[in-house]
Protein backbone atom coordinates (compact mmCIF):
# COMPACT_ATOMS: atom_id res chain seq x y z
CA UNK A 1 0.00 0.00 0.00
CA UNK A 2 1.05 3.52 -0.91
CA UNK A 3 0.95 6.35 1.71
CA UNK A 4 -1.38 9.27 1.49
CA UNK A 5 1.00 12.21 3.37
CA UNK A 6 -0.35 15.62 3.21
CA UNK A 7 -3.32 17.01 3.44
CA UNK A 8 -4.09 18.69 0.17
CA UNK A 9 -4.01 16.37 -2.30
CA UNK A 10 -5.39 18.70 -5.49
CA UNK A 11 -5.15 22.88 -4.84
CA UNK A 12 -7.65 24.25 -2.45
CA UNK A 13 -8.89 27.02 -4.38
CA UNK A 14 -9.52 23.91 -7.55
CA UNK A 15 -11.42 21.75 -4.96
CA UNK A 16 -13.73 24.68 -4.32
CA UNK A 17 -14.31 25.45 -7.76
CA UNK A 18 -15.10 21.62 -8.16
CA UNK A 19 -17.83 21.44 -5.68
CA UNK A 20 -19.33 24.96 -6.31
CA UNK A 21 -19.79 23.11 -10.14
CA UNK A 22 -21.51 19.49 -8.43
CA UNK A 23 -23.26 21.51 -5.84
CA UNK A 24 -25.32 23.10 -8.58
CA UNK A 25 -25.81 19.59 -10.32
CA UNK A 26 -26.71 18.26 -7.49
CA UNK A 27 -30.82 17.51 -8.44
CA UNK A 28 -32.70 13.71 -8.88
CA UNK A 29 -32.17 12.81 -5.34
CA UNK A 30 -29.36 10.62 -3.47
CA UNK A 31 -28.72 8.43 -6.58
CA UNK A 32 -28.57 11.38 -8.98
CA UNK A 33 -26.24 12.85 -6.53
CA UNK A 34 -23.94 10.29 -6.31
CA UNK A 35 -23.93 9.98 -10.20
CA UNK A 36 -22.77 13.67 -10.22
CA UNK A 37 -19.66 12.80 -8.03
CA UNK A 38 -18.77 9.50 -9.71
CA UNK A 39 -18.66 11.07 -12.99
CA UNK A 40 -16.85 14.65 -11.97
CA UNK A 41 -14.83 12.77 -9.20
CA UNK A 42 -13.61 9.34 -10.23
CA UNK A 43 -14.24 9.74 -13.65
CA UNK A 44 -13.47 12.77 -15.34
CA UNK A 45 -10.95 14.28 -12.88
CA UNK A 46 -9.41 10.76 -11.43
CA UNK A 47 -8.99 12.54 -8.10
CA UNK A 48 -10.30 9.28 -6.30
CA UNK A 49 -10.30 5.42 -7.04
CA UNK A 50 -13.58 3.79 -8.08
CA UNK A 51 -13.06 1.39 -4.66
CA UNK A 52 -12.07 4.26 -2.53
CA UNK A 53 -15.32 6.07 -3.60
CA UNK A 54 -17.38 2.83 -3.22
CA UNK A 55 -16.02 2.22 0.12
CA UNK A 56 -16.73 6.26 1.40
CA UNK A 57 -20.49 6.00 0.04
CA UNK A 58 -21.02 2.14 2.39
CA UNK A 59 -19.75 4.12 5.19
CA UNK A 60 -22.59 6.84 4.31
CA UNK A 61 -25.16 4.84 3.92
CA UNK A 62 -24.91 3.35 7.53
CA UNK A 63 -24.72 6.63 9.10
CA UNK A 64 -28.38 8.42 9.66
CA UNK A 65 -28.79 11.53 7.14
CA UNK A 66 -28.30 12.39 3.77
CA UNK A 67 -25.63 10.07 2.26
CA UNK A 68 -24.72 11.80 -0.70
CA UNK A 69 -24.21 14.93 1.75
CA UNK A 70 -22.01 12.60 3.83
CA UNK A 71 -20.33 11.62 0.91
CA UNK A 72 -19.27 14.70 -0.59
CA UNK A 73 -17.65 15.48 2.94
CA UNK A 74 -15.78 12.14 3.88
CA UNK A 75 -14.02 12.64 -0.41
CA UNK A 76 -13.31 16.07 0.22
CA UNK A 77 -11.83 15.60 3.77
CA UNK A 78 -9.55 12.70 1.87
CA UNK A 79 -8.69 15.88 -0.88
CA UNK A 80 -7.65 18.49 1.22
CA UNK A 81 -8.49 17.48 5.36
CA UNK A 82 -11.02 19.11 7.40
CA UNK A 83 -11.31 22.35 5.53
CA UNK A 84 -11.81 20.33 2.48
CA UNK A 85 -14.67 18.34 4.08
CA UNK A 86 -16.32 21.65 5.49
CA UNK A 87 -16.14 23.50 1.80
CA UNK A 88 -17.18 20.35 0.17
CA UNK A 89 -20.66 19.53 2.89
CA UNK A 90 -21.74 23.61 2.81
CA UNK A 91 -21.73 24.27 -1.19
CA UNK A 92 -23.67 20.24 -1.37
CA UNK A 93 -26.36 22.14 0.39
CA UNK A 94 -26.16 26.08 0.19
CA UNK A 95 -27.92 26.20 -2.78
CA UNK A 96 -31.28 24.07 -2.27
CA UNK A 97 -31.10 25.74 1.09
CA UNK A 98 -31.61 29.34 -0.42
CA UNK A 99 -33.99 28.09 -3.20
CA UNK A 100 -35.81 26.45 -1.12
CA UNK A 101 -36.46 29.17 1.78
CA UNK A 102 -37.11 31.64 -1.47
CA UNK A 103 -40.19 29.18 -2.55
CA UNK A 104 -41.26 28.79 0.58
CA UNK A 105 -41.48 32.57 0.86
CA UNK A 106 -43.61 32.15 -2.64
CA UNK A 107 -45.77 29.29 -1.29
CA UNK A 108 -47.00 31.53 2.30
CA UNK A 109 -47.70 34.48 -0.36
CA UNK A 110 -49.35 32.71 -3.02
CA UNK A 111 -50.55 29.20 -2.31
CA UNK A 112 -54.55 30.28 -2.30
CA UNK A 113 -54.12 31.65 -5.38
CA UNK A 114 -55.88 29.12 -8.37
CA UNK A 115 -52.71 29.02 -10.51
CA UNK A 116 -50.40 28.34 -7.63
CA UNK A 117 -53.15 25.88 -6.23
CA UNK A 118 -53.33 24.46 -9.76
CA UNK A 119 -49.74 23.69 -10.13
CA UNK A 120 -48.98 21.97 -6.94
CA UNK A 121 -51.96 19.69 -7.80
CA UNK A 122 -50.31 18.53 -10.89
CA UNK A 123 -46.41 18.20 -9.06
CA UNK A 124 -48.01 16.61 -5.99
CA UNK A 125 -49.08 13.27 -8.53
CA UNK A 126 -45.39 13.53 -10.30
CA UNK A 127 -44.15 13.06 -6.92
CA UNK A 128 -45.86 10.09 -6.35
CA UNK A 129 -44.36 8.65 -9.44
CA UNK A 130 -40.64 10.02 -8.42
CA UNK A 131 -41.45 8.04 -4.75
CA UNK A 132 -42.57 4.85 -6.45
CA UNK A 133 -39.09 5.04 -9.03
CA UNK A 134 -37.32 4.81 -5.70
CA UNK A 135 -38.83 2.10 -4.20
CA UNK A 136 -37.68 0.01 -7.67
CA UNK A 137 -34.30 1.66 -7.88
CA UNK A 138 -33.76 0.48 -4.10
CA UNK A 139 -35.27 -3.04 -4.57
CA UNK A 140 -33.25 -3.76 -7.32
CA UNK A 141 -30.30 -2.86 -5.55
CA UNK A 142 -30.25 -4.33 -2.22
CA UNK A 143 -33.08 -7.35 -2.58
CA UNK A 144 -30.64 -9.56 -3.91
CA UNK A 145 -31.57 -12.84 -1.63
CA UNK A 146 -35.07 -13.92 -0.72
CA UNK A 147 -34.40 -13.14 3.02
CA UNK A 148 -33.90 -9.78 1.83
CA UNK A 149 -37.10 -9.59 0.14
CA UNK A 150 -38.72 -10.55 3.21
CA UNK A 151 -36.74 -8.14 5.59
CA UNK A 152 -38.56 -5.49 3.26
CA UNK A 153 -41.92 -6.37 3.34
CA UNK A 154 -41.99 -7.01 6.84
CA UNK A 155 -40.46 -3.33 7.16
CA UNK A 156 -43.79 -2.46 5.31
CA UNK A 157 -45.90 -4.32 7.11
CA UNK A 158 -44.83 -3.17 10.62
CA UNK A 159 -44.78 0.51 9.78
CA UNK A 160 -48.14 0.53 7.77
CA UNK A 161 -50.13 -2.03 10.03
CA UNK A 162 -48.31 -1.85 13.48
CA UNK A 163 -46.53 1.24 13.41
CA UNK A 164 -43.03 0.43 15.11
CA UNK A 165 -40.91 3.11 15.87
CA UNK A 166 -38.52 3.96 12.85
CA UNK A 167 -35.33 3.12 14.44
CA UNK A 168 -36.59 -0.15 15.43
CA UNK A 169 -37.10 -1.22 11.97
CA UNK A 170 -34.02 -0.14 10.96
CA UNK A 171 -32.08 -1.58 14.39
CA UNK A 172 -33.72 -5.03 13.71
CA UNK A 173 -32.83 -5.18 9.85
CA UNK A 174 -28.80 -4.17 10.83
CA UNK A 175 -29.36 -7.31 12.98
CA UNK A 176 -30.42 -9.63 10.56
CA UNK A 177 -28.04 -8.87 8.00
CA UNK A 178 -25.18 -9.14 10.09
CA UNK A 179 -27.26 -12.51 11.39
CA UNK A 180 -27.21 -13.27 7.47
CA UNK A 181 -23.69 -12.97 7.47
CA UNK A 182 -22.78 -15.18 9.91
CA UNK A 183 -25.57 -18.04 8.90
CA UNK A 184 -24.93 -17.95 5.02
CA UNK A 185 -22.49 -15.22 3.84
CA UNK A 186 -23.23 -16.56 0.77
CA UNK A 187 -26.53 -14.65 0.71
CA UNK A 188 -24.28 -11.96 0.60
CA UNK A 189 -22.34 -12.42 -2.18
CA UNK A 190 -22.36 -10.10 -5.25
CA UNK A 191 -20.13 -7.95 -7.84
CA UNK A 192 -18.24 -4.93 -6.35
CA UNK A 193 -18.31 -3.30 -9.91
CA UNK A 194 -14.84 -2.07 -8.96
CA UNK A 195 -13.59 -3.15 -12.47
CA UNK A 196 -10.78 -1.00 -13.71
CA UNK A 197 -11.60 1.27 -16.91
CA UNK A 198 -7.78 1.43 -18.12
CA UNK A 199 -7.63 5.33 -17.49
CA UNK A 200 -4.92 7.58 -15.64
CA UNK A 201 -4.16 6.17 -12.43
CA UNK A 202 -6.41 8.67 -9.85
CA UNK A 203 -4.42 10.80 -7.11
CA UNK A 204 -6.43 9.17 -4.74
CA UNK A 205 -5.53 5.32 -5.34
CA UNK A 206 -7.30 2.39 -4.21
CA UNK A 207 -4.93 1.16 -2.14
CA UNK A 208 -3.67 4.21 -0.19
CA UNK A 209 -2.74 4.93 2.93
CA UNK A 210 -4.86 8.59 4.72
CA UNK A 211 -2.08 10.44 6.53
CA UNK A 212 -4.69 10.48 9.43
CA UNK A 213 -3.94 8.55 12.70
CA UNK A 214 -7.07 7.92 14.67
CA UNK A 215 -6.53 8.67 18.46
CA UNK A 216 -9.25 9.00 21.28
CA UNK A 217 -7.38 12.72 21.81
CA UNK A 218 -8.50 13.21 18.36
CA UNK A 219 -11.79 12.11 18.35
CA UNK A 220 -12.94 13.45 21.97
CA UNK A 221 -11.82 17.02 20.38
CA UNK A 222 -13.97 16.72 17.11
CA UNK A 223 -16.68 14.81 19.28
CA UNK A 224 -16.77 18.21 22.16
CA UNK A 225 -16.79 20.86 19.04
CA UNK A 226 -19.34 19.32 17.08
CA UNK A 227 -21.82 18.55 19.71
CA UNK A 228 -21.11 22.18 20.98
CA UNK A 229 -21.76 23.53 17.39
CA UNK A 230 -24.80 21.13 16.98
CA UNK A 231 -26.76 22.01 20.06
CA UNK A 232 -25.57 25.87 20.94
CA UNK A 233 -28.13 27.20 18.64
CA UNK A 234 -31.10 25.02 20.57
CA UNK A 235 -29.74 25.81 23.55
CA UNK A 236 -29.96 29.71 22.11
CA UNK A 237 -33.61 29.68 21.50
CA UNK A 238 -34.52 27.72 24.29
CA UNK A 239 -32.95 30.24 26.65
CA UNK A 240 -34.02 33.35 24.71
CA UNK A 241 -37.51 32.02 23.32
CA UNK A 242 -38.71 29.63 26.41
CA UNK A 243 -38.45 25.65 26.45
CA UNK A 244 -42.16 25.75 25.27
CA UNK A 245 -41.66 27.78 22.23
CA UNK A 246 -42.20 26.13 18.73
CA UNK A 247 -38.32 26.61 17.85
CA UNK A 248 -37.14 24.60 20.38
CA UNK A 249 -39.87 22.00 19.44
CA UNK A 250 -38.19 22.23 15.76
CA UNK A 251 -34.90 22.34 17.03
CA UNK A 252 -35.43 19.07 19.29
CA UNK A 253 -37.03 17.15 17.21
CA UNK A 254 -35.18 16.97 14.02
CA UNK A 255 -32.00 16.70 16.16
CA UNK A 256 -33.70 13.64 17.20
CA UNK A 257 -34.54 12.93 13.07
CA UNK A 258 -30.86 13.74 12.26
CA UNK A 259 -29.73 10.53 14.22
CA UNK A 260 -32.41 8.15 12.81
CA UNK A 261 -32.48 9.31 8.99
CA UNK A 262 -31.33 6.13 7.84
CA UNK A 263 -31.47 5.21 4.42
CA UNK A 264 -32.18 8.35 2.90
CA UNK A 265 -35.00 11.64 3.08
CA UNK A 266 -37.67 8.65 1.17
CA UNK A 267 -37.17 6.29 4.40
CA UNK A 268 -37.65 9.07 7.16
CA UNK A 269 -40.34 11.63 5.43
CA UNK A 270 -43.36 9.34 6.85
CA UNK A 271 -42.11 9.41 10.05
CA UNK A 272 -41.41 13.10 9.97
CA UNK A 273 -44.69 13.79 8.00
CA UNK A 274 -46.38 11.74 10.52
CA UNK A 275 -45.50 13.73 13.60
CA UNK A 276 -45.15 17.00 12.12
CA UNK A 277 -48.90 16.86 10.48
CA UNK A 278 -50.53 15.01 13.46
CA UNK A 279 -48.58 15.59 16.39
CA UNK A 280 -47.54 19.30 16.17
CA UNK A 281 -49.97 19.82 13.38
CA UNK A 282 -47.12 22.78 11.55
CA UNK A 283 -48.39 21.39 8.18
CA UNK A 284 -51.10 19.86 6.60
CA UNK A 285 -50.56 16.11 4.70
CA UNK A 286 -50.98 18.29 1.33
CA UNK A 287 -49.02 20.44 2.50
CA UNK A 288 -46.35 17.71 3.30
CA UNK A 289 -46.47 16.32 -0.48
CA UNK A 290 -46.18 19.92 -1.58
CA UNK A 291 -42.84 20.55 0.21
CA UNK A 292 -41.26 17.47 -1.05
CA UNK A 293 -42.34 18.79 -4.61
CA UNK A 294 -40.58 21.83 -3.99
CA UNK A 295 -37.69 19.87 -2.17
CA UNK A 296 -37.51 17.69 -5.91
CA UNK A 297 -37.05 21.02 -7.96
CA UNK A 298 -34.33 22.63 -5.94
CA UNK A 299 -30.42 21.29 -5.73
CA UNK A 300 -29.02 19.24 -3.00
CA UNK A 301 -30.09 16.54 -0.38
CA UNK A 302 -34.55 15.90 -0.53
CA UNK A 303 -34.19 16.10 3.62
CA UNK A 304 -34.19 19.90 2.68
CA UNK A 305 -37.87 19.29 2.83
CA UNK A 306 -37.84 19.72 7.01
CA UNK A 307 -36.57 23.06 6.14
CA UNK A 308 -40.15 23.92 4.27
CA UNK A 309 -41.92 21.84 7.27
CA UNK A 310 -40.13 24.12 9.75
CA UNK A 311 -40.62 27.33 7.92
CA UNK A 312 -44.39 26.92 7.82
CA UNK A 313 -44.92 25.99 11.44
CA UNK A 314 -42.56 28.65 12.88
CA UNK A 315 -44.82 31.23 10.97
CA UNK A 316 -48.00 30.25 12.02
CA UNK A 317 -46.40 30.37 15.35
CA UNK A 318 -43.77 32.72 15.99
CA UNK A 319 -44.49 33.48 19.65
CA UNK A 320 -42.85 36.85 20.42
CA UNK A 321 -41.01 36.97 17.08
CA UNK A 322 -43.05 38.21 13.97
CA UNK A 323 -44.67 35.26 11.51
CA UNK A 324 -41.83 36.21 8.56
CA UNK A 325 -38.71 36.39 11.61
CA UNK A 326 -40.28 33.09 13.55
CA UNK A 327 -40.52 31.60 9.53
CA UNK A 328 -36.62 32.48 8.77
CA UNK A 329 -35.32 31.61 12.40
CA UNK A 330 -37.23 28.08 12.08
CA UNK A 331 -36.21 27.03 9.18
CA UNK A 332 -32.50 27.88 9.40
CA UNK A 333 -32.50 26.27 13.10
CA UNK A 334 -33.78 23.47 11.23
CA UNK A 335 -31.01 23.05 8.59
CA UNK A 336 -28.63 23.52 11.10
CA UNK A 337 -29.42 20.54 13.13
CA UNK A 338 -30.34 18.62 10.21
CA UNK A 339 -26.72 18.60 8.60
CA UNK A 340 -24.62 19.56 11.32
CA UNK A 341 -24.19 15.98 12.78
CA UNK A 342 -23.39 15.05 9.05
CA UNK A 343 -20.26 16.51 9.24
CA UNK A 344 -19.61 15.27 13.56
CA UNK A 345 -20.25 11.49 11.85
CA UNK A 346 -17.93 12.16 9.16
CA UNK A 347 -15.10 13.60 10.87
CA UNK A 348 -15.66 11.58 13.50
CA UNK A 349 -15.73 8.23 12.07
CA UNK A 350 -13.84 8.65 8.49
CA UNK A 351 -10.19 7.95 10.41
CA UNK A 352 -11.31 4.50 11.60
CA UNK A 353 -13.05 3.98 8.66
CA UNK A 354 -10.44 4.16 6.34
CA UNK A 355 -8.45 1.85 8.05
CA UNK A 356 -11.46 -0.55 7.98
CA UNK A 357 -11.71 -1.16 4.47
CA UNK A 358 -13.47 -4.37 3.78
CA UNK A 359 -15.01 -4.96 7.00
CA UNK A 360 -17.64 -7.82 6.29
CA UNK A 361 -19.63 -6.62 9.53
CA UNK A 362 -20.42 -3.00 8.00
CA UNK A 363 -21.46 -4.65 4.88
CA UNK A 364 -23.44 -7.35 5.93
CA UNK A 365 -25.50 -4.54 8.30
CA UNK A 366 -25.93 -2.16 5.27
CA UNK A 367 -27.38 -5.07 3.66
CA UNK A 368 -30.08 -5.53 5.89
CA UNK A 369 -30.74 -1.96 6.20
CA UNK A 370 -31.08 -0.95 2.58
CA UNK A 371 -33.53 -3.92 2.12
CA UNK A 372 -35.76 -2.50 4.98
CA UNK A 373 -35.38 0.97 3.42
CA UNK A 374 -37.60 -0.53 0.07
CA UNK A 375 -40.19 -1.35 2.88
CA UNK A 376 -39.66 2.05 4.15
CA UNK A 377 -39.87 3.78 1.20
CA UNK A 378 -43.17 1.74 -0.19
CA UNK A 379 -44.50 2.49 3.38
CA UNK A 380 -43.57 6.46 2.54
CA UNK A 381 -45.50 5.76 -1.14
CA UNK A 382 -48.88 4.64 0.18
CA UNK A 383 -49.03 7.82 2.42
CA UNK A 384 -48.95 9.95 -0.67
CA UNK A 385 -50.87 8.28 -2.25
CA UNK A 386 -53.51 8.40 -0.09
CA UNK A 387 -53.25 11.93 0.57
CA UNK A 388 -52.67 12.60 -3.20
CA UNK A 389 -55.33 10.44 -4.98
CA UNK A 390 -58.48 11.08 -2.20
CA UNK A 391 -59.28 14.15 -0.22
CA UNK A 392 -60.46 12.18 3.43
CA UNK A 393 -59.22 8.93 4.46
CA UNK A 394 -60.98 7.29 7.71
CA UNK A 395 -59.47 4.91 10.40
CA UNK A 396 -59.69 1.30 10.03
CA UNK A 397 -58.98 -1.06 13.15
CA UNK A 398 -58.98 -4.32 13.66
CA UNK A 399 -57.04 -6.34 16.49
CA UNK A 400 -53.64 -4.81 16.62
CA UNK A 401 -53.89 -3.03 13.00
CA UNK A 402 -54.59 0.43 12.83
CA UNK A 403 -54.63 2.31 9.64
CA UNK A 404 -55.76 4.76 7.56
CA UNK A 405 -58.02 3.67 4.38
CA UNK A 406 -58.79 5.87 1.95
CA UNK A 407 -62.73 7.08 1.49
CA UNK A 408 -63.46 5.57 -2.01
CA UNK A 409 -65.92 8.08 -3.36
CA UNK A 410 -63.36 11.19 -2.33
CA UNK A 411 -61.29 10.26 -5.14
CA UNK A 412 -59.96 12.80 -7.31
CA UNK A 413 -60.35 12.18 -11.70
CA UNK A 414 -57.58 14.57 -12.48
CA UNK A 415 -55.08 13.94 -9.74
CA UNK A 416 -55.69 9.93 -11.00
CA UNK A 417 -55.26 10.95 -14.50
CA UNK A 418 -51.70 13.31 -13.77
CA UNK A 419 -50.58 10.08 -11.50
CA UNK A 420 -51.05 8.10 -14.64
CA UNK A 421 -49.70 9.77 -16.72
CA UNK A 422 -46.35 10.72 -14.31
CA UNK A 423 -46.22 6.96 -13.99
CA UNK A 424 -46.22 6.57 -17.62
CA UNK A 425 -43.26 9.45 -17.88
CA UNK A 426 -41.46 8.01 -15.45
CA UNK A 427 -41.19 4.23 -16.13
CA UNK A 428 -42.07 4.12 -19.98
CA UNK A 429 -40.89 7.56 -21.50
CA UNK A 430 -38.10 7.42 -18.68
CA UNK A 431 -38.35 11.11 -19.08
CA UNK A 432 -35.87 13.56 -16.10
CA UNK A 433 -37.20 14.34 -12.77
CA UNK A 434 -37.21 18.10 -14.00
CA UNK A 435 -39.46 17.59 -17.35
CA UNK A 436 -41.91 15.25 -15.51
CA UNK A 437 -42.63 17.70 -12.46
CA UNK A 438 -42.85 20.70 -15.03
CA UNK A 439 -45.32 19.11 -17.83
CA UNK A 440 -47.42 17.87 -14.62
CA UNK A 441 -47.47 21.27 -13.20
CA UNK A 442 -49.17 22.22 -16.71
CA UNK A 443 -51.28 19.40 -16.83
CA UNK A 444 -52.79 21.11 -13.23
CA UNK A 445 -52.83 24.33 -14.91
CA UNK A 446 -54.82 22.58 -17.57
CA UNK A 447 -57.42 20.48 -14.98
CA UNK A 448 -58.01 24.65 -13.60
CA UNK A 449 -58.72 26.28 -17.18
CA UNK A 450 -60.65 23.89 -18.66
Amino acid sequence: MTQQTTEDVIPFRQAVRAWFLISLQTFGGPAGQIAVMQRSLVEEKRWIGQQRFNHALNYCMLLPGPEAQQLAIYVGWLLNGTRGGLVAGTLFVLPGMLALLALSVVYVLWQDTTVVTALFAGIAPAVLAIVAQAVIRVAKRSLTHPVFVAVAVAAFLALALFGVPFPIVIAVAALIGWTVSKVAPHALAKGNGHGGDGGPAPLIPDDALHHAQPSLRSAGKILAVGLVAWWLPVAAVALLLGTDSVFTTQGLFFSGTALVTFGGAYAVLAFVAQRAVETYAWLTPGEMVRGLALAETTPGPLIMVVQFVAFLGAYRDPGALTPWAGALLGALLTTWVTFVPCFLFIFLGAPYVERLRHNTAISAALTGITAAVVGVIANLALYFAEHTLFSRTVPWDWGPFSIQLPETGTISPAALVITVAALLMTFVLKWPMLRILGICGLLGLATVLL
